[in-house]
């Protein structure tokens, strides 16, 4: 009975040595199959986005003309240049108004809409759509709208009040350009908070109204915490979104009049296809880098911190 078992045994053991290697090569293969697939969209992005990056890294330190890559290195002094002129400081201020704008007005208006709408069962729908039109469409095609049936002094809106464009105007150019670009971007808060309200637990919702809690009581301390997560992504990227302005500026106000709603991303353009001083253009381009990096590091350390909780 020993004799005839041993070699069974022998090779159940040794099956069962055999298994982890066998299940540590199908590992490494599976691994690698990942790679390989993954590699196609990481090649890309590598040539898209370090690779321009590391370069605009490397060009901000160089007077360069954009033409082949004879560029002569000079250190800081492009960023001297540019702190010590006050058109850059005007285009800062600028962004940072615009990043206020934005933080409150879309977001609150998108927020108390989401708010309605999750209250209106019927045709939600379609006003999701019909507040998403905006977002979705080229921003040309928004910025001609506005200025031929709003801003247009012959015709438009302004026009017929008989009132100045406030493009045209250096106190208000800024806030002409902002007013198109949030009307643009608030439907897209309000479908994106919408869609994170109705994620709430309906137990919750009803526990509060069990309670006594009315509709603005359930909203501030059920929805809103429930919601913060998606609250502090819209917010990180409102802070990109803001620094990265441009396509509203320059197709309504150029910068103008007399740089009164210049942005950085105004600024970079003139430097880099005005006067072809892509150096210079370089240098904004990674300030303007810098304030985007600092919100995400922020955005990371607060969920991290929520995480930890």
């Amino acid at each position: 009975m020993t004799t005839s078992l041993a070699p069974d045994a022998g090779r159940t053991a040794a099956g069962r040595k055999e298994r982890p290697r066998r299940a540590g090569g199908h590992f490494r293969r599976q691994t690698l199959i990942s790679y390989l697939l993954a590699s196609p969209a990481l090649l890309l992005s590598i040539l898209i986005v370090v690779v321009p990056g590391i370069l605009t890294l490397l060009f901000a330190f160089t007077d360069w003309n954009g033409i082949g890559f004879d560029a002569a290195f000079i250190g800081l002094q492009n960023f001297q240049e540019i702190l010590a002129d006050p058109v850059f400081g005007t285009s800062l201020a600028n962004n940072i108004t615009w990043l206020v704008l934005f933080l409150t007005l879309p977001a609150v208006v998108g927020l108390l809409t989401a708010a309605l709408l999750l209250r209106r069962r019927r045709m939600r729908t379609f006003y999701q759509v019909v507040f998403l039109m905006p977002y979705v469409l080229a921003p040309v095609v928004n910025a001609m709208v506005w200025q031929t049936i709003i801003y247009n002094p012959n015709g438009g809106v302004f026009g017929l009040l008989g009132l100045a464009p406030p493009t045209a105007s250096q106190a208000t150019s800024l806030y002409a350009a902002a007013a198109v670009d949030m009307w643009h971007y608030w439907g897209f808060l309000t479908v994106v908070y919408l869609g994170a309200m109705r994620q709430t637990p309906l137990d919750q919702v009803e526990a509060a109204t069990v309670d006594g809690a009315g509709a603005w009581k359930v909203f501030v301390h059920v929805y809103l915490p429930s919601i913060r997560p998606t609250l502090l992504l819209m917010g990180v990227m409102t802070v990109i979104f803001s620094f990265l302005a441009f396509d509203y500026v320059y197709l309504l106000t150029q910068g103008g009049p007399a740089h009164s709603s210049e942005v950085m991303g105004t600024y970079a353009y003139a430097f880099a296809f005005s006067s072809f001083q892509f150096g210079k253009a370089a240098a904004v381009g990674l300030v303007m880098s810098f304030f985007g990096l600092l919100a995400s590091v922020l955005y990371t350390w607060i969920s991290r911190r929520d995480l930890l909780r």
